[in-house]
């Protein structure tokens, strides 16, 4: 197991050896760093130890924030993009309110989101709704517009229709694009996390960081830092393994050994 691990991620495991080394080598070793910013490990693995529980309960509190706000977000630019993406027409008019719409920071809908939502809760989870919901329906839409027009002769000749067609043609044939733009929406979910734990919430890791940056702890705000870059990691490696699962028929042998 530990052979097959290093293998496979050996090189990244180095590359953190040597980035830890240079720190401790900045900070506990040679004091070259303000000591007040940047302290050392000697000081972050305690602070880490003693707010183990704190960080624990921050994970719970933002993952409630996260899994419904991304999951909702998964499903409704789904469904809107293969309606808007079968529909040539509706497609045409509204590309243009998508395209504009589309750059629009979340974080800058956060007032309106307080006064219309009826709790802190629901306004933190929309903000991260609306920033994730954007790439996945345009992911959706571009894969159904681009599908290869082999797919769809086939499905002609086999008399496919309907929701067969949808769910054996149109929907493999398109995901690429749709775990495309799922995968740009994690990656957004997690900086709009941190934003919506600023301004409506007092827990979650975000807050944590934000918090103890206040008082000028700062190691445990890199404690934080560390703690939310594992979860972020681990998160983002359980969904290529999952995207490589439904995707499997697409990749090449050097993807397959990655």
């Amino acid at each position: 197991m530990v052979k097959k691990f290093l293998e496979k991620r050996g090189g990244t495991v180095l590359i953190l050896i040597c980035a830890f080394l240079i720190y401790e080598l900045l900070t506990d070793v040679t004091g070259t760093l303000d000591s007040m910013f940047f302290p050392g490990f000697s000081r972050i693995v305690p602070a880490m130890i003693k707010s183990s529980g704190k960080l624990g309960e921050s994970f719970i509190s933002s993952m409630r924030l996260l899994i419904p706000g991304y999951f909702l977000a998964l499903f409704s630019g789904i469904l809107l993009g293969v309606i808007i993406g079968l529909n040539p027409l509706l497609n045409k008019n509204l590309q243009p309110i998508i395209y504009a719409l589309t750059p629009i920071p979340p974080s800058m809908l956060t007032p309106y989101l307080i006064v219309i939502l009826p709790t802190f809760y629901l306004s933190s989870m929309a903000v991260i709704f609306i920033g994730c919901f954007w790439p996945i329906l345009i992911g959706t839409i571009n894969g159904i517009v681009l599908i290869d027009q082999g797919y769809l002769d086939n499905a002609d000749v086999l008399e496919l229709k309907g929701i067969k067609k949808l769910f054996y043609v149109t929907l493999p044939g398109a995901s690429p694009h749709i775990l495309s733009g799922a995968a740009t929406a994690l990656n957004f979910s997690f900086i709009l996390l941190v934003i919506a734990e600023m301004f409506a919430t007092n827990s979650g890791m975000g807050y944590f960081v934000q918090y103890y940056a206040d008082f000028s702890d700062y190691a445990r705000v890199i404690g934080g830092f560390i703690f939310t870059a594992f979860v972020v990691v681990i998160i983002k490696l359980l969904f290529e393994k999952v995207k490589n699962k439904i995707l499997f028929w697409q990749l090449n042998d050097k993807a397959k050994k990655a």
